[in-house]
């Protein structure tokens, strides 16, 4: 059974900060490049970060860049999203998601195409 567990989420102040983390239980993520999606009330779902398999590749969403970080420990079968700044507007379920890449292409992409979700972690910002 290939399963992906976000935890970290919460009620935080704006300008406060949240770290998820994205583990995986099943299979190794060595070999998978991740992504980090949220879905808000109303909204359709919107990529926010990706990171390749090696951790080399990352990208962000134009909206979180500079507050957001991510990265992933191997050794822990962890990916991480750290939230800093956070904004009203951020508030939504946070899903991670799966890819593998056998071919070693370095995907990191916002987009479909990814294997494996979890089943989320609400992440609400308000006083």
């Amino acid at each position: 059974q290939l399963q992906l567990v976000e935890s970290g989420g919460g009620l935080v102040q704006p300008g406060g900060s949240l770290r998820l983390s994205c583990a995986a239980s099943g299979f190794t993520l060595d070999y998978y490049a991740i992504g980090w999606f949220r879905q808000a009330p109303g909204k359709e779902r919107e990529g926010v970060s990706c990171i390749s398999r090696s951790g080399g590749r990352t990208d962000y969403a134009d909206s979180v860049k500079g507050r957001f970080t991510i990265s992933r420990d191997n050794a822990k079968n962890t990916v991480y999203l750290q939230m800093n700044g956070l904004k009203p507007e951020d508030t939504a379920v946070y899903y991670c998601a799966a890819v593998p890449d056998s071919r070693m292409l370095r995907l990191c992409v916002l987009r479909g195409g990814y294997d494996v979700w979890g089943q989320g972690t609400q992440v609400t910002v308000s006083s």
